[in-house]
Formats: C-alpha cells, sequence, structure tokens
C-alpha cells in the first residue's frame, strides 16, 4: 500500500511539473537604464519606444501594438519623409510578458487595453490618439473600441484575428474560419479555449508538434519571404522572449481566443457624436489565416468600419512597405 501511494505521488508530483507554467525569467537589475519604461499604477513596468515627429507638435499620434512573438522593436517600413509630411508620432511599447514589460499574472483583454491607456497617459501623449493592431496584436484595438473608446481618434485593425468563440458570430462562419487552419494549430487553439490550464504542457510537449510545420499551410511564398527577412534580425526575437515564452506568446494566445466579455459586432461607433475619427480594418486576399469573410461579415454588421481589401496580398501586408504606406495614410486621413 504505502509502495502505490509513493508511486501515485511521484505521478501526480511530475503531471503537476509538467503542467505548471514556469515563472518569468528576470530581466536585468538595470533594464530601466537599457530602454525607457513607465511604472504603472499596479507596480508593474511598461517598456516603450517613441519615433517619428515630437509628440508635442504631432498631427496624428499612433500607438502601434506589435503581433504575436514580436516587440516594441517591429520595423515600420515607412520613410522619414512620409512622418514629415504627416507629422506622425508614433509609440510603440512591449506588451504585458514581452520584451523588458512586466508580465501580467493574468493577462486578458481588458489588461491590456488599460495598459494602453496608461501608458498614453504616464507619457502624456494627449487626451485622443490611434490604435493600430496587427494579426494577433489586433485584439487589444477591439478592446479599446469597447473599453476606452472615448480615448481613440481612430482605430486600425491590419488582418485581425478572429476568435472562433464569440458569442453573436454565426457558428458556422466561426467553424469555417477555424478549418481554413491546419489541423494542429485548431486544436492549440481548442485547449488554449477550453483548456487554458493545460496549454503550457500542449505547447512544450515533445509528442507531436502543436503548430503545422509547413509554413505554406499559414503563409503565401511572399510571406515567408517577409518572414525571413523580418527573423534575420534574431535580437529581435530574442529580445522579445527574453522573459520565457509561456508569459508572452502563450499568455496571448489565452487571451485571444478565452471566452470574451464582448463581442465585436456589439461594438458602438465610438465617432457617432460628431467627434472626428474612424476605424479601419485591412483584409489581405491571399491570407491563409484569416477567413475573409468573417471579416465581413464584422464590417457588414458594422457599416462605421471601413474595409479594405488588398488583393495580392498575404498575413503579413504589415511587413509590405507599399501596403503599411497605404495603411498609415489612411489613418492620417
Amino acid at each position: 500500500m504505502l509502495l502505490l501511494v509513493m508511486v501515485v505521488c511521484f505521478i501526480g508530483y511530475h503531471v503537476y511539473k509538467s503542467i505548471k507554467p514556469p515563472s518569468p525569467i528576470p530581466l536585468p537589475e538595470n533594464v530601466s537604464e537599457i530602454c525607457p519604461r513607465i511604472k504603472l499604477n499596479d507596480g508593474r513596468y511598461l517598456a516603450y519606444r517613441e519615433l517619428g515627429f515630437p509628440k508635442d507638435k504631432a498631427k496624428h499620434k499612433i500607438i502601434i501594438i506589435h503581433g504575436y512573438g514580436s516587440s516594441k522593436l517591429v520595423d515600420l517600413k515607412i520613410t522619414q519623409e512620409m512622418i514629415d509630411e504627416f507629422e506622425i508620432y508614433f509609440l510603440l511599447f512591449d506588451r504585458a510578458g514581452y520584451g523588458e514589460s512586466d508580465a501580467h499574472p493574468s493577462r486578458t483583454i481588458k489588461t491590456d487595453t488599460y495598459d494602453i491607456e496608461e501608458l498614453a497617459d504616464k507619457l502624456q501623449i494627449g487626451p485622443k490618439f490611434h490604435v493600430l493592431g496587427m494579426s494577433l496584436g489586433a485584439y487589444p484595438v477591439y478592446g479599446c473600441l469597447k473599453y476606452i473608446p472615448h480615448r481613440l481618434s481612430g482605430a486600425t485593425l491590419v488582418v485581425p484575428l478572429l476568435n472562433f468563440w464569440w458569442s453573436n458570430m454565426p457558428e458556422n462562419l466561426l467553424s469555417a474560419a477555424l478549418k481554413k487552419l491546419p489541423i494542429q494549430n485548431q486544436w492549440t487553439f481548442r485547449v488554449a479555449h477550453y483548456l487554458p490550464w493545460l496549454l503550457y504542457w500542449w505547447l512544450t510537449q515533445k509528442w507531436f508538434s502543436p503548430f503545422s510545420q509547413n509554413p505554406l499551410t499559414t503563409m503565401t511564398e511572399r510571406d515567408i519571404e517577409l518572414a525571413d527577412k523580418h527573423t534575420k534580425h534574431s535580437y529581435i526575437k530574442e529580445s522579445a522572449l527574453r522573459q520565457g515564452e509561456y508569459v508572452s506568446m502563450h499568455r496571448d494566445i489565452i487571451a485571444s481566443f478565452e471566452n470574451w466579455e464582448f463581442d465585436p459586432t456589439e461594438l458602438l461607433n465610438p465617432f457617432s457624436d460628431g467627434n472626428e475619427g474612424s476605424v479601419h480594418m485591412w483584409c489581405a486576399l491571399e491570407d491563409k489565416q484569416i477567413l475573409r469573410e468573417a471579416l465581413l461579415y464584422i464590417c457588414d454588421k458594422l457599416p462605421w468600419i471601413k474595409l479594405h481589401q488588398v488583393p495580392e496580398a498575404g498575413h503579413l501586408i504589415i511587413h509590405e512597405k507599399k501596403h503599411f504606406e497605404d495603411i498609415i495614410k489612411t489613418a492620417c486621413s
């Protein structure tokens, strides 16, 4: 009997150890000397990067929200001439758990949203700002439209993620959107939604791959070229994930696919009362990850969102100079 108890305890210990996420890898003590950071009201720090026109003189103030596995160091494909012409101030930051920003113990779409608002206030960029999010990093833009619409001068969603468990969108449409992805990816997102406590084990076990290993199942050939160029700067990814993959990328997946407090089709127009501003959604017609029909449905339900469909463009549209400049020009119009 004692032997049985010992065996059960031994197995239980190793099961617990395999599913328990690790703590964040500590940042260097001199991290605030490496890059600028602001202290939030809850004691965490957010790292940020400012580019472009001086914020006290800028006509347009745009907060860039980086995507999955990226950081504030994302390369903006825009010329200085265009920045000067449109008088643009860019604010980039590491989302919680990425780069030099402290992790949030229970990050959600709402906590990310209020991080953005507090960052803007601490840096005194003004009462209103434009938010631009790309791919999975677009979910905080939905949060801004829901929780802080009064702070927005505009919003841009570039090939935005789809949460396959949104409550008010047609189930068959969301099912089709999920099935557009490789089967491995589908199951990973199901685990994130139904069993988030198991996600760390799911993504780190060695028995099977949690994501498709064939890049052509999720990216066009042009996407792959752009990704290769981006990943040549290895320090960007190393910096982004310096606190570990769980508090950054894993928490991203959970925040994206857990149950939200709202559905995008329930959002109200933040500029309906004569307030200046606009909301834009960019759809790449060759995108292998985001179902075009789902984005069309959202824009049909919310006609105040201006849909831009880009032919011959894939999911990494944001890294194409001509497309990124079009996105910024539209945001500034």
